[in-house]
Formats: C-alpha cells, structure tokens, sequence
C-alpha cells in the first residue's frame, strides 16, 4: 500500500472515531488541557420532528391589508426574530419556514406550553426610546408610555404621539407625584421621544473603561430628534424600553448630534450582544397575527417509531448479507465500507443538527441504497478488468475510474432533484418535503466520499498483495480466470 493510500487511511480512522464519539453521546464538551476551562460544549441529542414527537404547529399571516405587498426580506427578517423569541422561551429544535409572500410556518416539537408560544408570537416587538426625567427605572420593569398601542390587536400604531417628533418637556415621576390631578405613581406615563423605526443599526463595543457596550446609529430623521432631545436632557435618565419592559436606562451625559450613541450598563459578551439584537431587530418589520395553531400529537408513537427503525435495521442487514454472498471478499469490504457510511451520516445528522421526521429517516435509508449502488458499480467493472487479466491492482484503479462517470452523474441528477424539493418545501412551508431533501442530500454526499475514498481505500489496503490466482472463488469468479 502507497503511502497516498495510508493517508487516507489514517483520515478515515480518525473519522470514525469522531463519528462514534458522536454517535454514542447525548452531549459532547472539549476541555482545554491547560486550564480544565471547556472550550465547547454541544448537545447532540438525537432530534425528533413533529410526527414522531408531537408538539406545537402554528400558522402566521402578515397583519396587514391584503393588497399590501410584503417584501421577501422584511419576511426573512420576521422569520428570524420570531425565532429568537421561540428560543428566548427555551423552545428548542424550533422550525420556521416562509410559505409563499405572506405565511410563516412555524413548529415547535415537544413545546409543554402552547398558550404562552403562540402569545409570544403575537407579540409586535415595540422598541422606545423613552424620557423618564431624573428618576431611573429599574430593568425589568413593565412601564406605560404616551406611544399609542392599538388594543384590539396589540400591534403599535404607525407614528407616535404627535409631540414625539420634538423634544417637548416630561414630568418626572417625583414631580407627577405632588400634583394632585397627576396619575399615580404605579400608573406614570412617560413620553416616547421615539422608536426603533428611527434606528439604522447597533453592534457590540466598548467604552471608556474597556467594558462591553452597545453602540447605535440612527437615521436621519432620528439624528435630528435625538440631537435635540439630549441638548436639552443632559445629566437625565433616557429608558431603552422594548414591549413596554425597560431594557436599559442610561444617563445622557452630552448631547447626541451625530445620530451615534453608545448604551453602557455594566454588561458582559452575552448580555451586550442580546441588547444589540433586540436593539436591532426588537420591531417585527411586518406584523403577525396567528392563522392556525393546534397541537399535534405523535403521530406515529414510540411503537411505531420502534417499528420503523427494526425495518430500517433489517432492510440494511438484507443489503449487507447480499453484497457479501454475491461480491465475496469485495462485498465484505463494502459492508465495512457502508457501516463507515452509516456512523458518518448518523454523527453529521445529531452535529447539524438534522430534525428528524418520518421522511427524513426515509430519505437516509434511501441514500442507503445510493451508497450501495455506487459499489456495485465500481465492483462489476472491477469483475470485467479481472476477467481481462488485470493484476488486482491495476483492475481495482480501472473498475473505480470507468465506474466513476455513472456514479457521478446518478447521484448529480439525485442532488438536483433534493435541491429542487428543498425549494418546493422551503416556498411552500412543507417541512416534511424539505427534511426528506436534506436527509437524502446530506447521505448522497457521503455515501460519494464512502465510495470515492473509503472502498477504494479499503479495496487497495487488504487486496494490493493479494494472489488473485489462489483465491477466484473470492472475487465471485469461479474457479477459473
């Protein structure tokens, strides 16, 4: 064996050690050495979809007037919030999927509190920027402004209160207080200078100190209202309020007239770049409301779930029996060569991470069968060259070279075909589609790699010094040449 083949041996070995690492584990965490410090950690839990685990699937539609256009971006971006809130929840493996210009798919396996998953989705994600005078408020708190918040469907209205758009002067809560007709206390309302309609962006930084912050730009109308809103509130407390709760409440030290500003309050990595995002990203661009939601049990059960998996099990063990009594010792390195397959794509599923659904498992079992198909291939040429009278070696580099353009076009002409029913499923919202596609293209490329690299390494490892003349009957063919 050459050392080119020993190479590749090496890599494989080392492959299935991860695969099996993998395969084997619920959870995997690499330490560094130096300071026991963990460097990942990563659940890679096998994850089950809707119908084999049951749960949550909900229909949202844009909350606006149908003849409303809703562009594919704004769309994307709402998707992607609503994802961030589902998290938030601790809603894991969560799948949204726009379906068409107007839907957003969205599934929640395993969810135990549908009611409090579909009021989050409800939610419109208000961002304010809020005057609360001389007297800070604490994180946290649930506050109520002047900004108009429409109570029949929960959305914000489209433009604030008409004195938001210029700085005009807000009672303090202390100054509410000794005025007899004010509101009381618990009910201040404080005044909205603006909204996340006005932010253009905000990222992660640092201040003064080397301490993480968070660091915005506004627009060009917002560079306008807040210049002059903190030329005359310096040394006051300007609350950064998201859905009526106070993010933040820093202190205007100077005035802001260059539509940049910086959020300080004692934040690590994590806490700034959470605000970042909920800074920048805090308002849906397109209004949601709920079409459809309903529970969904499983369909299939744990029995049936066990059912399928023990065919899948047998269905593999018939392939593997077959490429052994029909290709002899080639067949046997096929098998090794499938179950390298099997731990590769299993351990690339759990690492992803691949949901699972009943067509998902369809689609790997199905690339089982490319994987499988490739082999024969290589091993009916590899039969012809030996009929030929090549030496092993030789026939082993020509069956693998003349098999190559059938497997690479069949498992081309397979990846179209994925791709297209990832887009039909991805457009469309059809999840089981599109987890049938990425199942059955993810095992496609690997069972290419099994076949290109591992058989042929395998092929090359035990039979380069090997008598073809003392064993026929190994290769299939017969007691004579």
């Amino acid at each position: 064996m050459n050392r080119r083949n020993t190479n590749w041996l090496i890599l494989i070995l080392v492959l299935l050690a991860l695969s099996l690492w993998v395969d084997l584990s619920k959870q995997i965490s690499i330490v560094n050495p130096f300071n026991s410090k963990p460097l990942l950690t990563r659940n890679v839990d096998v994850r089950l979809g809707l119908d084999l685990r049951g749960g949550l699937q909900t229909l949202l539609e844009a909350d606006l007037p149908t003849n409303s256009s809703v562009s594919s971006e704004d769309l994307a971006i709402t998707k992607q919030i609503l994802e961030s809130r589902a998290n938030a929840l601790g809603v894991s493996e969560v799948v949204m999927q726009t379906a068409g210009e107007r839907r957003i798919v969205a599934e929640f396996p395993g969810v135990s509190n549908p009611e409090e998953v579909v009021a989050s989705l409800q939610q419109t994600g208000l961002l304010e920027f809020v005057d609360m005078g001389t007297t800070p408020v604490d994180p946290g708190t649930v506050i109520k402004t002047d900004f108009a918040q429409s109570e029949t469907d929960g959305t914000a209205a489209a433009t604030a209160t008409p004195d938001s758009a210029q700085p005009t002067p807000t009672t303090a809560p202390d100054q509410a207080a000794a005025t007899p007709q004010a509101t009381p206390p618990t009910e201040t309302v404080y005044h909205t200078v603006m909204t996340g309609a006005d932010l253009k962006e905000a990222h992660v930084s640092t201040n003064q100190a080397g301490q993480p912050a968070v660091s915005f730009t506004l627009s060009t109308d917002g560079t306008k209202i807040f210049a002059d809103y903190t030329g005359s509130h310096t040394n006051q407390y300007l609350g950064i309020v998201l859905d009526k709760t106070v993010i933040s409440a820093p202190v205007v030290k100077n005035p802001i007239t260059d539509g940049q500003g910086i959020v300080e309050g004692g934040f690590n990595a994590q806490s700034a770049n959470e605000l970042a995002i909920q800074l920048r990203y805090g308002s849906l661009p397109v209004p949601v409301k709920v079409v459809e939601s309903r529970t969904i049990g499983a369909t299939l059960g744990e029995e049936s779930v066990r059912k399928s998996l023990m065919a899948g099990m047998i269905g593999l063990g018939v392939v593997i029996l077959f490429m052994l009594l029909y290709y002899r010792l080639p067949g046997f390195i096929a098998d090794l060569a499938l179950i390298v397959y099997a731990l590769l794509t299993l351990a690339l599923f759990k690492s992803i991470p691949v949901v699972l659904t009943l067509p998902g498992i369809a689609g790997f079992i199905l690339s089982i069968g490319m994987a499988v198909d490739a082999n024969i291939l290589i091993f009916e040429r590899l039969k012809e060259e030996l009929r030929a009278g090549r030496n092993l070696r030789q026939a082993i580099d020509l069956g693998w070279s003349r098999a190559w353009p059938s497997i690479r076009d069949s498992n081309t002409s397979t990846l179209i075909t994925c791709l297209i029913l990832y887009i039909f499923g991805n457009t469309f919202g059809a999840s089981m589609v599109k987890g049938f596609s990425i199942t059955l293209a993810l095992g496609v490329l690997v069972s290419l790699f099994t076949a290109i690299i591992v058989t042929r390494t395998f092929l090359h490892t035990m039979l380069d010094n090997m008598k073809l003349g003392d064993h026929p009957r190994w290769f299939g063919l017969g007691d004579a040449q």
